[in-house]
């Protein structure tokens, strides 16, 4: 496991029992300039609970004592950071937020007492003192899955019954589990109803989690009563309890704002049903019950989510059939006097930059080209992004497309994009897009502007509806027939830029998943509802025009993105907007262990930054779909783990309780808004991609997307040629380039096509000038302000969609000889490469 771990495993996990003192604070700093602070401590656990814990407030007091004890019982196997929040209460305002210590409680041993001083302000002398003590749990260790990045944990069923009675009125009832699938359930009883069905609720079974039940307030002393005397039980206390004890108990269990009473589950035998004494209108029991184990608890259930790095067996069954594809081709394009084997046959992959109907157009152009020199059938992989992924879908619904003369289609594509777009606008299409979302969303979809922009798409490109879903293009790879699609969003969160937090989720006929995590679901259950790496809810999939809405979602830009792509300005604002989050130290020094992580302290900013910081950051709209990762908790050394240290690159990483969060829904954008390139799935390390044929159709400049691509690449240790040209090359843009990394024989090779017309002016085919008559055909106004291709245009006449074809088209055919070159030269490498590690 650890540092190496790549597949899901089964573990047995024993828990223990964390105990937290809160001890005193000295020094401690001013809310406001007149008084001292009325000081309390917020405690929080996330992986043990999802309710928050307090101290008493001590009142007008610097250095306040309070000698407060709470329990955790935590998963050994999990990053567990215990958030320790200073608080200053006010009584006419909302409560002034101080500071939180962040600490990774791993830092205490099993069977250890330790008290340590958090160095809050040494310049201050302000510090916060807690004590900590681990032990063993009696509980029987936990199975769980992990991958060495991400854990799941047993879950639990709670089914709670509620009978009728002898009721003369109609009862209203709330039950809510904080932490759970469902959350909160509402139940009605009437009178003509003999039993309701059970409300059920799915939650992690070592987590402290809680049942509340809202129901009418004379009920609530005959609940508390039951549950207490339930309480004291499972505590050991078998005497009957002192009424004033009980009072307590019940005045913290229902205050009189709530009239709710909260019963702790881990108070509940598992497996046995627990009914409150009969009651004069209604009976009340509840059972929990193991639900992630198989036939007699012995086999943990089955995951729906698959946690592992490597490719899944579909893919990998592609792969096979894709190589004999290949090797057949290549045989016959490098004159090969013998046939390649399995292990010299090389993965060449096309990867493209989006622009809406300008890439579109570019990529018909592109892969026509490709066809033309039959090496379209060397390609194992495409990668789209934005437009280009529209192209994508069309093809794709044709199980046989790239073996058809793609002439034929593109006539088709061409006439799409010079009609009218203005029907997709019209009223008639506005009612028919209102009716769908709302289908869509009594289906259990969140819908937003994005799923509405996916429509129009759809409207704009094809005559009527279209019900292609992407796990429908598994036809066309499912004899290695055609290459690969593959499709790229990031997720994004709110109140934070995409330069500061976002991560590739890759989506395939086959799977969606995240690259960071080694998570992935069956592309038909992506949309539907998980809880804790199981389907919990399956909803219909989307048709393919929501997909194409979330890949090219232009409408998701905020401000700081904008102005990071105008002038690189953003860290101006940042320093305006940022919390403040150092690393301190505590006393005495623990010793270090690796996989631990330093404490911190984290400053809110004021609140003129915070509303500074929605306005900055907020999206006008995202595409939103459930999130399968949800109740997923990180490994306790999934810092360290290879797999995610490759895309490991935002703020948020190394602040598990944050990075994993209990969102309900994923916030998927274009990939546009953090650089323009479909790149990264080809670079994960399990595809071995020798050749990258890289063809950019941004508007702007042609070097950028891919400089930041290969810095990006760079930076995070992932193997990628130096693809940076001088200013001299930038301003006299070839055809084709060719980026290697001769050092590092894992780096592929990249064959960069910017968008450019050069030859092209004078030359009608390769080697073939154009006549006086011909010359305007030449004339492709790219990036003007006039040009015709602005990404914001959705219609292309037919002749600035020819001459945009023909150019693509062009400079691939034009660049036959280097192209193959590289493709020579790489299948030599490959069959070196076998030679010299069969002789070792």
């Amino acid at each position: 496991m650890g540092a190496f771990s790549s597949k899901q495993q089964t573990e047995s996990a024993p828990c223990s029992l964390l105990t937290v003192k809160v001890i005193k604070m000295k020094n401690l700093r001013k809310a406001d300039l007149l008084t001292q602070s009325d000081c309390y401590v917020t405690l929080w656990l996330p992986t043990a609970s999802v309710k928050k814990t307090r101290t008493q407030t001590v009142k007008d007091n610097k250095d306040p004592v309070w000698n407060e004890t709470f329990h955790f019982r935590i998963q050994n196997e999990v990053k567990n950071i215990l958030e320790l929040e200073v608080t200053d209460e006010d009584k006419h305002t909302a409560d002034d937020h101080l500071l939180t210590v962040f600490f990774d409680v791993s830092k205490i041993q099993l069977g250890e007492t330790t008290r340590l001083s958090f160095q809050l302000n040494p310049k201050g002398k302000e510090e916060l003192e807690v004590e900590f003590t681990m032990e063993s749990s009696p509980d029987v260790p936990e199975k769980i899955f992990t991958n060495g990045v991400l854990v799941a944990r047993e879950v639990a069923c709670l089914e709670v019954q509620v009978d009728e009675g002898r009721m003369k009125t109609e009862r209203k009832f709330t039950l809510s589990v904080g932490g759970s699938h469902e959350e909160a359930q509402n139940l009605t009883l009437r009178t003509w109803l003999c039993r309701a069905a059970p409300a059920k609720f799915h939650y992690v079974k070592y987590n402290q989690s809680e049942l509340d039940i809202e129901l009418p307030r004379r009920q609530l002393i005959r609940v508390c009563w039951f549950f207490f005397c339930l309480h004291n039980k499972a505590e050991g206390l078998y005497n009957e309890a002192e009424p004033q004890t009980f009072v307590r108990f019940y005045m913290q269990a229902s205050p009189e704002t709530n009239e709710s009473v909260t019963v702790p589950l881990n108070t509940l035998p598992i497996q046995e049903q627990v009914t409150i004494p009969p009651n004069k209108t209604f009976d009340l029991s509840v059972k929990s019950k193991d639900w992630t184990q198989g036939l007699l608890c012995k086999r943990p259930k089955d995951l729906d989510v698959r946690l592992g790095y490597d490719l899944c067996s579909d893919e990998k069954n592609f792969l096979q059939k894709r190589k004999k594809v290949v090797a057949a081709t290549l045989k016959g394009l490098l004159h090969l006097d013998q046939g390649l084997k399995d292990h010299e046959v090389p993965v060449i992959a096309v990867t493209t930059t989006g622009g809406g109907m300008r890439a579109l157009t570019a990529m018909y152009g592109t892969l026509w080209g490709l066809q033309r020199l039959k090496l379209l059938d060397c390609v194992s992989y495409i990668t789209g992004s934005s437009g280009t992924t529209w192209t994508m879908s069309d093809l794709y619904e044709d199980a046989d497309w790239s073996k058809k003369d793609l002439g034929e289609i593109i006539k088709k594509a061409r006439i799409q994009a010079a009609k009218s777009k203005m029907s997709a606008f019209s009223l008639e299409s506005l009612k028919a897009y209102h009716k769908e979302l709302c289908q869509r969303t009594i289906a259990g979809y969140k819908t937003s502007f994005i799923d509405l922009w996916g429509l129009m798409i759809e409207a704009m490109l094809n005559d009527g509806n279209n019900h292609h879903k992407l796990s429908d293009q598994r036809r066309a790879v499912s004899k290695g027939q055609n290459p690969l699609p593959i499709y790229l969003a990031v997720n994004v969160k709110d109140n934070v830029t995409t330069r500061d937090f976002r991560e590739w989720v890759e989506f395939t006929p086959y799977e969606v998943g995240f690259l960071k995590y080694g998570a992935f679901v069956r592309a038909e259950d992506f949309g539907s509802e998980f809880f804790m790496g199981h389907l919990m809810k399956k909803l219909p999939e989307s048709r393919i025009c929501f997909m194409q809405g979330m890949w090219s979602s232009i409408f998701s830009k905020n401000l700081l993105d904008a102005w990071h792509a105008a002038d690189n300005s953003e860290d101006f604002w940042n320093r305006w907007t940022q919390d403040n989050i150092t690393e301190i130290d505590e006393v005495p020094d623990l010793p270090e262990r690796p996989h631990e992580m330093p404490t911190r302290m984290f400053t809110p900013a004021g609140s003129l930054s915070n509303a500074l910081r929605d306005i900055l950051t907020d999206r006008p709209a995202v595409s939103k779909y459930h999130n399968f990762l949800k109740g997923f908790q990180l490994h306790n050394e999934y810092a360290q783990d290879l797999q995610f240290s490759k895309w490991k690159d935002t703020v948020l990483d190394e602040s598990p309780n944050q990075l994993r969060d209990s969102a309900d829904h994923l916030e998927l954008v274009d990939t546009a808004f953090f650089f323009d390139t479909s790149c990264p799935p080809l670079l994960r390390p399990e595809r071995k991609v020798d050749v990258i044929l890289h063809f950019n159709y941004t508007g702007g400049s042609q070097a950028k997307p891919l400089e930041r691509a290969s810095t990006y690449f760079t930076e995070q240790g992932i193997p990628f040629p130096n693809t940076l040209l001088n200013d001299e090359e930038k301003k006299n843009l070839k055809e084709c380039y060719v980026f290697e990394d001769a050092h590092n024989p894992d780096a592929p090779t990249v064959i960069y096509f910017p968008l450019v017309n050069d030859t092209f002016q004078r030359y009608l085919a390769p080697g073939v000038e154009r006549s006086t008559a011909e010359m305007s055909l030449g004339n492709v106004d790219i990036s003007s302000a006039f040009s015709p291709y602005s990404t914001r245009q959705v219609s292309l006449q037919d002749e600035d969609f020819n001459k945009l074809l023909n150019l693509t088209n062009y400079n691939v055919q034009n660049n036959a000889s280097t192209i193959l070159h590289v493709l020579h030269k790489v299948v030599d490498q490959k069959k070196q490469a076998w030679s010299s590690q069969v002789a070792s």
